[in-house]
């Protein structure tokens, strides 16, 4: 039980697509290396300008640049779905009974609470009396419940699943 937020955290790490991106990123830039070692070469045995290689080098970067911009522009987010969630609609359900399902502890909840609040992790160790890798615990704990990375993704969380008012 301990380790569901640890494992949970390992697996939303995803490093076949890091991996994929730093050996696209690490063949462009042997590319580019090979490029410009190319127009260095060329330069040594034909005199063209110094204007030339300037502008060969700009449209280079320029299109690069528009390459990554439209990535980073194309790029969706996809939300896995969470089966364990709660979905309340225009239901009374008390709030004890909406935790015990989604299987928040009540001392999680008071840290949750603190967090809606804006409290650091300092701040809510302080007002709870309990030390500040407790906090951390209970809060990668309720993230690991929640399915959320952030702590207002957790407050945004509770908010739709009506934990937090």
């Amino acid at each position: 039980m301990k380790w569901r937020g640890l494992e949970n955290s390992i697996k939303s790490l995803n490093f076949e697509h890091m991996s994929r991106t730093v050996i696209l990123y690490g063949i462009g830039l042997a590319l580019l290396m090979v490029a410009l070692k190319s127009i260095e070469y060329r330069y040594m045995l034909r005199d063209l300008s110094m204007e030339f290689y300037v502008t060969l080098v700009a449209l280079l970067f320029t299109g690069i640049g528009l390459w990554v911009g439209i990535k980073l522009r194309n790029k969706t987010v996809v939300q896995p779905i969470n089966t364990n969630t709660v979905e309340v609609e225009n239901k009374a359900v008390p709030k004890d009974q909406l935790l015990a399902r989604i299987g928040i502890s009540q001392r999680e909840f008071e840290v949750l609470e603190l967090i809606a609040e804006g409290c650091t992790n300092q701040e809510i160790a302080d007002r709870l009396f309990i030390s500040l890798n407790t906090v951390k615990t209970h809060s990668s704990n309720l993230f690991a419940k929640l399915d959320v990375k952030r702590r207002t993704q957790a407050v945004q969380r509770a908010k739709e699943l009506t934990l937090l008012g």
